[in-house]
């Protein structure tokens, strides 16, 4: 399944002139690249997100979408990417390539619904998510809040996908 992944990777890059540098990140959903732009066409260094599944990838266009749409950039200091192409035929997202600290991988994400848990999973995906971010915890909650006001909830939270701008 990588091998269409990475290959559909490369078709992008190539129909849109860029090269691919290294692999930024893997996952459930997918796999991220880094992509070196063209300095003579003006083009920056940018990520694309090659996705397993179409339900995956139109729930982070969508919510990439209503970002830029928004102009949101950040979320209380927390950098976020910003949509610049995608190809729905392949199933893959470019964006900007943000520093830390950053939110980001919204594939699997709700839009404009909340996700319907029972108490005691959303009790212990709370114990989860403070034990993982100790004192950060209000920080992260705070961004999370921001969020829904968008009505964007994101449940797939962890230290890779809403990072502080240091590694403790």
């Amino acid at each position: 399944m990588d091998e269409i992944l990475i290959q559909n990777a490369r078709t992008y890059a190539a129909q849109h002139r860029l090269q691919l540098a290294e692999r930024l990140g893997f996952g459930i959903h997918g796999i991220i690249f880094g992509t070196e732009g063209n300095p003579e066409a003006h083009q920056i260094a940018t990520a694309i997100k090659v996705l397993r599944a179409r339900e995956p990838f139109s729930r982070e266009l969508a919510i990439y979408q209503r970002l830029k749409a928004a102009g949101i950039t950040t979320f209380l200091g927390f950098n976020v990417p910003q949509l610049l192409c995608h190809d729905d035929g392949m199933c893959i997202i470019e964006m900007t390539i943000v520093a830390r600290p950053f939110v980001l991988d919204f594939a699997g994400a709700y839009l404009d619904a909340a996700p319907e848990f029972p108490d005691e999973v959303w009790d212990q995906w709370l114990i989860d998510k403070r034990e993982q971010y100790e004192a950060r915890w209000p920080q992260v909650q705070a961004v999370l809040d921001a969020l829904e006001k968008f009505d964007i909830h994101m449940v797939d939270v962890s230290p890779s996908n809403i990072a502080f701008d240091d590694l403790g």
